[in-house]
């Protein structure tokens, strides 16, 4: 009982959050001026594949990373091992990278703990590599930073002030999920270290990439990665007239901003991506409805492909046949 309920709370609190955050936004919209917007699909379609290829290195990246280990997967069960972590996400956020790991475990007999190591360490790269850019980006637009914490109560010099209650009842709750989030993941770890066989391949996984073979392709997969990342965002821009003209760096900026709004535990960062980077349009000089529009369409479009992708990673997966795995190295 106890832990159907738990499972349950892990649906309904994200849930929760990011509709209680888009009810927020979108109280006042004008959705029948919503469907008068003219919108450049060409540019939207353009963006499509960028999405397909950014889940697709990290396939590549994943498959890279678990070589040293002796563990060598087949590319396609990879791919839709990463498609399908990805739809699983938006069910439940941050399962998909434990699901990921099943599904390499079930079809290749993958070591269930080296998958796991592996992704902690693909998540490490790829924090290092948001942070790294993210200081740089800041240091290149400091007065837009600087508005950005201003408009969203989150200056320093003026926190409490401009704090408005739903403020802080939003940030509250994103803390409060966050550290839910957090004991469940060090338990999940608790887990994997019960026996001394288990936590052995784990480490193993998340030291994988020091025994990599051609360090420079792992550094190419993760360009290739975030490039596509941010291409699927961009090209977005181009599909509205009033995001045409903002240019790469508003673009940029907005992307960085988007990738630490995410980290809320929300079904592909629904609700806090969308107000943080409205936010940033609004900063750039966009109207305040349409920026909010240029969210939502984007949003759900962007999220549609991956619901497109995750089913065709199901289907695929049924019709993939168990291997039997070959002797590790």
């Amino acid at each position: 009982m106890k832990a159907t309920i738990r499972n349950l709370l892990r649906v309904v609190l994200p849930l929760a959050l990011a509709v209680g955050i888009l009810w927020w936004m979108y109280r006042d919209f004008d959705w029948r001026g919503m469907l008068q917007t003219q919108m450049d699909w060409r540019w939207m379609w353009l963006s499509f594949p960028f999405g397909f290829t950014a889940q697709y290195f990290r396939a590549l990246r994943w498959r890279l990373a678990l070589a040293p280990l002796g563990e060598r997967p087949r590319l396609s069960t990879c791919t839709h091992a990463v498609f399908f972590s990805y739809l699983s996400s938006l069910i439940v956020p941050r399962s998909g990278e434990v699901l990921r790991c099943g599904v390499l475990s079930r079809y290749e007999g993958t070591s269930f703990g080296r998958a796991v190591g592996s992704v902690v360490t693909e998540r490490v790269v790829d924090m290092s590599m948001v942070a790294a850019f993210s200081a740089v980006t800041v240091l290149c637009q400091v007065p837009v930073f600087v508005r950005f914490l201003d408009e969203t109560g989150m200056s320093l010099t003026g926190f409490l002030e401009g704090f408005t209650p739903t403020g802080y009842a939003v940030t509250l709750l994103c803390g409060t999920i966050a550290v839910l989030m957090g004991v469940i993941l060090v338990r999940r770890l608790n887990v994997f270290s019960r026996t001394r066989e288990v936590l052995s391949d784990f480490m193993a996984g998340l030291l994988s990439v020091k025994k990599l073979q051609r360090p420079w392709l792992f550094v190419l997969y993760s360009v290739g990665i975030w490039a596509s990342y941010f291409l699927h965002f961009y090209l977005a821009f181009f599909c509205f007239g009033f995001t045409e003209h903002l240019g790469v760096t508003a673009a940029w900026v907005a992307f960085v901003v988007g990738c630490f709004a995410v980290l809320v535990p929300t079904p592909n960062g629904a609700g806090p991506w969308h107000f943080a980077v409205k936010t940033v349009l609004v900063l750039y000089g966009v109207e305040e409805t349409s920026a909010a529009l240029f969210v939502l369409i984007v949003h759900t479009l962007q999220t549609l492909l991956i619901v497109a992708l995750g089913l065709e990673a199901v289907a695929a997966l049924a019709l993939t046949r168990k291997r039997t795995p070959e002797p590790k190295d």
